[in-house]
């Protein structure tokens, strides 16, 4: 739940009306700019895309970077195969370097028949823009464009800017965390704004603060050498659908808890609570079907555990015939808070799947993915100047600090190789925006708001470090 940041006023910085009027001028620029990002299919996935939708995406990141000055912009090639793009922006002497985090891979569109207007193509309706990567997180390297040109029409831009965006956040497979890892010079920063996050609530100007880490895995049940007539043996061969819907059920309590052997689930969120009505709404809980899970749902989405079952490989329905299956296999994704190993709960979670299996069935665990939780301390100088920026880009309204129950696995990592950098958490993924899902959306209200901030951000930022 979004709680108000107990942090001082920053020192007041020049005039911002000028960044403000710049913003709104160039907001007809970042529509046309978000609507070519989006029409790249950039799901960081083969399987599903063509690998150079992805590349596409990235040379469009890396010649919008150069066109505003950027030096040093290149293509990483990153250990899991896909591109992050990399600018540096030197700025004046002595000033701070702030590192500016986007991602430009998506997730697949799911559902397209569910979308009311085609899901890489940009479609206003009613004041929102539609599109996969409007606001996760396409729209954010647009947030980060906006600010430097706002900046760079109103005096210039007073510290020096590393970008780094993101070909594989989607996906979970560590690509730029291991880069970074092995070039730790590279993203080295006084300060880290990740643009991946967003709003407790749609004009509520929000930082997170902590987030959940993940681990993802395929679980593989075999029970027979092929697929068997039903009439013919079923009731006594082993039938590996069933195995493994009875393994999976096995990571749930009655309530719907999470239940993984050995992963303590029972941790309590401490800031104000996120009412069950206003969750139920956000989560569009259809009318009579309860919440999973104990506690406070603040405890449940941001503080514990929780697992999910992402996909299931068997026959569809349509064309399905009456046959036991010899084999099954399911994606599951596993939730963690602060303070747990994603390597802890994956070597939890895979011992529990192989515990549970029935029957003797053969079972094979492996892990696909993995991000490590953050938990940001909001104590630090750049809160403070944060805090300012938002309230001047949101007239007059407190900053709130909020968690997240997702995962951006890159935060930990820059919290492991610079632990002396403030990482800061904003972004376009308010409730409305209805991320991972069809219609995914962004308010440009939003987009306009949050770049005046950023822009007012690295202004005071810069003036902070001077005093």
């Amino acid at each position: 739940m979004a709680q108000d940041a107990a942090v001082p006023s920053a020192r007041p910085g020049t005039d911002a009306s000028g960044v403000a009027a710049t913003v709104a001028s160039l907001m007809p620029l970042a529509r046309t700019e978000l609507t070519e990002l989006v029409a790249f299919r950039s799901v960081a996935d083969p399987a599903q895309y063509p690998p150079e939708e992805c590349d596409a995406a990235a040379r469009w990141v890396a010649d919008a970077l150069r066109s505003e000055g950027f030096t040093d912009v290149a293509l990483l090639d990153t250990p899991d195969g896909t591109r992050s793009v990399y600018g540096h922006l030197p700025g004046p002497a002595g000033a701070p370097t702030v590192l500016l985090y986007a991602h430009y891979d998506v997730q697949p569109p799911l559902d397209e028949e569910a979308w009311l207007s085609p899901p890489f193509v940009l479609t206003e309706r009613r004041g929102r823009w539609y599109g996969r990567g409007t606001a996760d997180c396409k729209g954010g390297f647009v947030m980060h464009l906006l600010a430097l040109r706002a900046l760079k029409a109103n005096g210039g831009v007073p510290v020096g800017v590393k970008v780094i965006v993101e070909g594989s956040e989607e996906q979970g497979t560590g690509g730029l965390e291991r880069y970074a890892e092995e070039h730790p010079e590279l993203l080295a920063a006084d300060c880290v704004v990740i643009g991946d996050s967003g709003n407790f609530r749609r004009g509520v100007p929000t930082v997170t603060a902590a987030l959940r880490g993940m681990t993802m895995v395929t679980v593989r049940v075999d029970t027979l050498a092929g697929n068997l007539h039903s009439g013919q043996f079923g009731g006594a061969a082993p039938d590996a659908l069933a195995a493994l819907i009875r393994t999976l059920d096995s990571l749930r309590a009655e309530d719907g808890s999470t239940t993984v052997d050995g992963l303590a689930a029972d941790a309590s969120w401490d800031g104000l609570e996120y009412p069950e009505e206003d969750f139920r709404a956000d989560a569009r809980v259809l009318d009579g079907v309860e919440l999973t899970g104990s506690g406070t749902v603040a405890d449940r989405v941001w503080a514990r555990p929780s697992v999910t079952v992402l996909g299931i490989d068997c026959p569809p329905v349509v064309g399905a015939t009456p046959s036991v299956q010899a084999s099954a296999r399911a994606l599951v994704n596993l939730r963690i808070p602060p303070g747990v190993s994603p390597d802890e709960a994956t070597a939890l979670l895979t011992a529990h799947l192989e515990a549970h299996v029935p029957w003797g069935a053969r079972v094979r665990v492996e892990q696909v993915g993995q991000g490590q939780p953050f938990r940001a301390d909001t104590t630090g100088p750049a809160y403070t100047v944060m805090a300012e920026a938002l309230r001047e880009a949101y007239d007059g309204a407190g900053m709130r600090i909020a968690g997240m129950g997702g995962s951006i696995p890159l935060c930990g990592t820059l919290a492991a190789l610079y632990p002396e950098a403030e990482i800061l958490l904003i972004g376009l993924s308010e409730p409305e925006a209805q991320i991972h899902a069809p219609n995914e959306s962004v308010c440009p209200e939003e987009l306009r708001r949050l770049s005046v901030a950023e822009a007012l951000f690295l202004r005071g930022y810069a003036e902070a470090g001077r005093g």
